[in-house]
């Protein structure tokens, strides 16, 4: 039989046969899909609600459960606006170019019934969705404009198809922007005078383009001349839910609807709460006026009740009484009471006074890391390393922490004690630079053999220039870095001395520090310093928890929302009663509720933003206008880097604001719980108009947080021996270099020294380096000084 003819079967012929379908696996086939791989439990176990695998049912229940929460914030939102007898919802329309009308605006929607002002309130009912409309009309002021839109439930901006937004109206925006804004609309007037017809809508398009740069959520730019349009801007006014403003919405916030003064009676403001329950044992602040106590709240007289004419008493009863303060009412005190100082014979000598001279204080050299080196009373020497915060188990003893490596506390999360207490900012930190300490230094340069200039070595010998040839050289060598300075800025807080003036007097009050971030700050140095009320202010230990706690205090109590009243204010001034007259006022009365402490001095931590259009920089305590909550201060803030501070809570102090770069403004005012927005504003001199300067948020207060600031004194190495170098102009005179001895050198590329010994008398000195160091480099130290913030005062404009 030949080959050909052997039978072979085709591998294409092989059928694979389908599965047999069961819910019920057998174990052989779960280790054939499995292949050896087990499953670990902990590993792939979801802990998570949002993680975990739902059925069908539970899928429907959650989606049920969170439209329910939907519809009841809905509720509860629309609540006071709900029947005739609701609160109305207040709309702001603000003109943002000049040949823009408020009131003409207001007179083109075709539902509106009434004599609209010129300036001022008017509220008028909308038959179609049984809504009241309070209007807001102001003119283009801009701090009427911001009151106004602090209480708005809606806000519609008023551009024109005519004219663009001008610089004014700019400022507008951003500011109304910048202290937060509720529901906002955008209309267009004038369209009817573009010509042709078909231009219209790219007019409606490049102003929708302008306006969604500041608001992006608006999706139309509605034109009062058209009809249909004009309806449904009413529709949308009567139908949407205001989204409020999260810092007004947190208290009790009203808009005074009439306002008037007798002698026995005081000071009586009507309107409709808002917010949160409003609570008589509160204070309330009136913007521009100041903080004031209620005397009661009382329900608002109904003028369509009518009268019985057939009672037997003839006597008028009074209004209800809805709430009364009672013992625990918070008092106008913004200050702690004074306190028995300590005697002088208690305080110790080293902070007993200022030192302002040489020869009224005993010490021997600068205060470095809260030690003062070279005295006689000092028993240890000085360490040569920093001692830097250890994180230990809690319960460890000293004797135990001598056993504990860095590494192994490291590795341990549980058990340890974080002192860390940074105020949670989640801005960049910038990079650790030489003048900060230890960070900013570069790395150890490699150890060099066969220098003469050690520890060992033998004092070279020095001869001291002529007084005239030394005033000389150093006005042509800091005339030589003049030019330097400016194309380069690499030391900013760097000063110069002259010759004749002594450092260890001109700067008494400095101190070094090894590390900004880590090193210990003395605080009983600067008691001598401290503003006469500065233990007089409010400290609050933990900002986040008081703010919670007295945050749901808020919620619960008080007159509730929605109910007309009528406020008497104990101590109010006679002329706020002209504000019932809004025509002549210009801007609208509002009253806010404090929560308790708010009206307590305390140190205020701030963020800034300088604005983009912020032509040359601010100098730090220089005075501006800041709004921040219901309030409006004049500040003289202090301004330093918006980096968390260290675990020694010290942060540096910066001279300038520097536009495109956050910091932090601190100063002392009352007391705020929440993140509110806060705006800047700066007047020009010999000029009433304001500026918008910078925004930011409020951020907390801490006492506790020091600003220093910090100068460097900078030398020139005139002779380098390896690592052994002669610095001079640092320093004018001996005495001056043995009192700065202790602090550490540092160069412009990183390179760390010590000074070694003085030379002659007039203040040039021997410094030993870790390294090589280039002729071009300058050798410099750090020293600081803390400053204190300064008071604000209430804006009364």
């Amino acid at each position: 039989m030949s080959a050909s003819a052997v039978h072979h079967h085709r591998s294409t012929t092989k059928q694979s046969h389908k599965s047999f379908k069961s819910r019920h696996a057998t174990k052989s086939s779960l280790k054939t899909k499995n292949k050896g791989k087990v499953d670990e439990p902990d590993t792939f176990n979801r802990k998570s609600p949002h993680q975990q695998m739902m059925s069908k049912m539970d899928r429907r229940n959650k989606n049920r459960q969170i439209a329910q929460n939907k519809h009841k914030d809905l509720i509860r939102g629309t609540k006071i606006f709900d029947g005739r007898k609701g609160a109305p919802r207040i709309v702001v329309v603000v003109p943002l170019c000049e040949d823009g009308d408020a009131q003409a605006a207001i007179r083109q929607l075709k539902e509106v019934e009434g004599d609209i002002p010129e300036v001022g309130m008017i509220t008028t009912g909308i038959e179609r969705f049984k809504q009241k409309i309070q209007w807001i009309v102001v003119s283009r002021e801009l701090l009427s404009v911001l009151d106004a839109c602090k209480v708005a439930d809606f806000v519609v901006l008023v551009l024109s198809a005519k004219q663009e937004v001008d610089e004014h109206g700019d400022l507008l925006l951003r500011s109304i922007e910048g202290q937060g804004i509720s529901n906002t609309i955008s209309v267009v007037q004038h369209l009817e005078t573009i010509e042709p017809a078909k231009r219209r809508p790219d007019v409606k398009k490049s102003l929708l383009s302008y306006i969604s740069h500041f608001f992006p959520t608006l999706s139309k730019v509605y034109a009062l001349e058209s009809e249909q349009e004009s309806s449904n801007i009413i529709r949308t006014l009567c139908t949407s839910t205001p989204k409020g403003v999260h810092w007004r919405d947190a208290r009790s916030y009203l808009l005074a609807d009439d306002v008037r003064w007798n002698e026995d009676e005081g000071l009586v403001i009507g309107g409709v709460v808002r917010g949160k329950g409003l609570k008589s044992d509160r204070l309330v602040h009136i913007p521009g006026h100041g903080d004031f106590q209620i005397e009661k709240i009382c329900e608002y007289p109904d003028p369509t009740k009518p009268v019985d004419a057939m009672a037997i008493d003839t006597d008028t009863p009074g209004p209800k009484v809805l709430d009364a303060p009672t013992a625990s009412q918070d008092d106008l005190a913004d200050l702690a009471p004074e306190v028995a100082h300590m005697s002088d014979t208690d305080i110790p000598d080293a902070i007993s006074e200022a030192p302002t001279s040489i020869a009224t204080t005993s010490r021997k050299g600068v205060l470095l890391d809260g030690h003062h080196y070279f005295d006689d009373e000092v028993d240890e020497p000085a360490a040569a390393t920093p001692s830097h915060p250890r994180k230990l188990p809690k319960g460890t003893s000293a004797y135990q922490a001598a056993w504990i490596l860095d590494d192994d506390i490291d590795s341990e999360d549980s058990g340890v004690e974080d002192n860390d207490e940074d105020m949670n900012m989640t801005f960049d930190e910038p990079s650790a630079r030489p003048e900060d300490g230890e960070e900013g230094l570069a790395q150890p340069a490699m150890t060099e053999a066969g220098t003469g200039f050690g520890d060992d070595a033998e004092s070279e010998m020095f001869l001291d220039p002529a007084p005239e040839q030394e005033l000389q050289q150093i006005a042509e060598f800091r005339k030589s870095r003049v030019t330097e300075s400016a194309e380069d800025q690499e030391f900013p807080d760097e000063i110069e001395l002259h010759p004749n003036v002594l450092a260890r007097e001109r700067l008494s009050r400095y101190r070094g520090l090894k590390s900004l971030r880590t090193s210990t700050w003395e605080a009983e140095e600067d008691r001598p310093f401290q503003p006469a009320d500065w233990d007089r202010l409010a400290k609050v230990t933990d900002y986040k928890s008081a703010k919670n706690k007295l945050t749901r205090e808020a919620l619960v109590g008080g007159v509730p929302a929605g109910t007309k009243v009528q406020i008497y204010i104990r101590n109010g001034p006679a002329n706020l009663a002209n504000h019932a007259d809004p025509p002549t006022t210009n801007k609208p009365l509002t009253i806010f509720s404090l929560l308790r402490h708010e009206h307590k001095q305390a140190v205020v931590n701030l963020s800034i933003t300088p604005s983009s259009s912020l032509a040359t920089p601010i100098k730090s305590k220089d005075q501006i206008l800041v709004q921040v909550g219901p309030r409006r201060l004049l500040a003289s803030p202090l301004y330093s880097q918006s980096n968390a501070a260290g675990r020694n809570k010290v942060t540096k102090f910066e001279r300038f604001l520097v536009p495109g770069r956050t910091s932090i403004a601190t100063f002392v005012g009352p007391l705020l719980w929440g993140n509110a927005p806060v705006i800047y504003f700066q007047r020009p001199e010999a000029s009433e108009v304001w500026n918008l300067v910078g925004t930011g948020s409020f951020l907390s207060a801490d006492q506790s947080r020091i600003i220093a600031k910090r100068i460097v004194l900078t030398g020139h190495p005139s002779k380098i021996h390896k690592k052994l170098v002669t610095v001079r102009y640092m320093f004018f005179n001996a005495e001056d270099v043995a009192w700065f001895k202790a602090l550490p050198l540092f160069t412009k590329r990183g390179r760390s020294g010590f000074i070694k010994e003085s030379l002659g008398t007039h203040g040039y000195f021997k410094a030993t380096f870790d390294g090589r160091i280039n002729p071009q480099d300058a050798v410099a130290i750090s020293l600081y000084k803390r400053v204190f913030p300064r008071g604000s005062v209430e804006f009364r404009g």
